[in-house]
């Protein structure tokens, strides 16, 4: 397709770091971070464009615009339409996808080696040049409308959502990506330009490649496709969340079940203690072996579904624990879930439970990184939370090192008396 971005400059002589034996990593000044991992058992490449605009960067009025206009940037572009953005892909067997986080929207494609410059092509083309028509967004924020209803109809993801928003008591981490019916339906054209003419600058950009791939490669066609629109990082992550504690019960029509939700803030991405939560939440939650599968599900025959999680944000982070169940155990339930919280924070873990859990995290890892995708979004974290890049033996390393120093400090983090408590009953 004629390329009218002013591709070609963006890239001149670019200076190559060596993370290791197969992955590297190109930093320009004006321009997007780029990382690259070869893995020689494939042949396809997953590639994926990192731009930092996500819900934290969205003013009230305005939340969800980031989300929106990820939709909006399938609509057709100066080159091609909706359609041909899907089919150019998909007709040479690939994927290609998007997302907007709290902190970020990705757009991914998936392609056999060969089809490299296509992926790229298309990316660049989706990225820096959408249409952004008026009749395009009173089609698309129907269709966003839509979604937010069918999240509506999920008991489970408004759980989720009102504990978020609990807990972080006004914070945009606690805000839903895709906002509100009133946010979506008031959004102008005019606003979702602002935004990408804004945010959507390779400075801004974080680009990450794994598979059959070679990094040279990688930056002489990204130096063919990326538009020479050079000016400072966005840097700043934000305002860090005070939280919330407490509890609340909200009833709502429908449903069978009460959806029980404790969940605390802890520490941000960057927080070495990051890996020592991380492990005290496997060991609580994370899969048929975990303290409360054991405890609530298999003695006591409580819920179909109960689980641990986690996550972690440039300025904070949070972990907790659900519970499914009827409304007639819903309290004994409760109950449970916050003696087991209680417990794992006063006593932390066993000295073998957490030799078993770091055996399982580091084997999770291993079996993640077969993954060109799981690779790619792995080098990417790295540069959107400003980490230094470390091998499987590295983190494993790290991993080992969580001692009952470290366990005991993360695993405090999860006591009832920090949490945030919403439990979801049908009426």
């Amino acid at each position: 397709m004629p390329d009218g971005r002013g591709g070609g400059r963006l890239l001149t002589a670019p200076s190559i770091e060596r993370l290791d034996e197969r992955a590297f990593r190109t930093v320009q000044d004006g321009g997007p971070t780029i990382l690259s991992e070869r893995m020689d058992s494939v042949r396809s490449v997953a590639l994926g464009f990192w731009v930092r605009q996500g819900r934290v960067h969205e003013a009230p009025d305005l939340a969800g615009v980031s989300h929106l206009l990820e939709h909006m940037m399938f609509k057709g572009t100066e080159g091609r339409t909706a359609r041909e953005l899907a089919w150019e892909i998909e007709r040479v067997g690939g994927t290609l996808d998007a997302y907007t986080t709290h902190e970020a929207t990705a757009f991914q494609a998936r392609v056999p080696v060969e089809h490299l410059e296509l992926a790229v092509d298309i990316l660049a083309d989706l990225v820096f040049s959408p249409l952004l028509r008026a009749t395009d967004l009173e089609l698309e924020r129907e269709v966003v409308l839509e979604e937010i209803a069918a999240l509506e109809e999920s008991p489970e993801e408004v759980a989720f959502e009102l504990q978020a928003e609990l807990l972080y008591g006004g914070h945009p981490y606690g805000q839903p990506i895709a906002g509100t019916a009133e946010t979506v339906a008031s959004m102008s054209l005019g606003s979702l330009r602002r935004v990408h003419e804004t945010a959507y600058r390779p400075a801004h950009m974080v680009i990450a490649a794994a598979g059959a791939v070679e990094h040279e490669r990688l930056l002489e066609l990204l130096a063919r496709h990326l538009p020479e629109m050079r000016g400072p990082a966005r840097a700043d992550d934000g305002p860090v969340p005070a939280g919330s504690t407490g509890s609340r019960r909200v009833e709502r029509p429908g449903g069978r079940q009460s959806h029980l939700i404790a969940g605390s803030l802890t520490v941000p991405y960057r927080d070495p203690l990051r890996y020592a939560v991380v492990a005290a939440s496997t060991a609580l939650g994370a899969g048929m072996s975990s303290r409360l599968f054991q405890r609530i599900r298999e003695d006591m025959g409580l819920a179909y579904s109960v689980y641990s999680f986690h996550c972690f944000f440039a300025t904070a982070g949070h972990v907790g624990a659900y519970v499914g169940t009827r409304p007639e155990t819903a309290d004994r339930a409760r109950e449970i879930l916050l003696e087991e919280l209680e417990t794992l924070a006063g006593e932390g873990l066993r000295d073998d439970e957490l030799a078993d859990t770091r055996s399982q995290l580091k084997g999770q890892i291993l079996l993640s990184l077969e993954s060109p995708a799981s690779r790619m979004n792995r080098l990417a974290g790295t540069a959107l939370y400003d980490q230094p890049y470390r091998t499987v033996d590295e983190v494993a390393r790290l991993i080992d090192a969580v001692d009952a120093e470290a366990t005991s400090a993360a695993t405090a983090l999860f006591h009832p008396d920090r949490a945030a408590i919403l439990e979801l009953a049908p009426v």
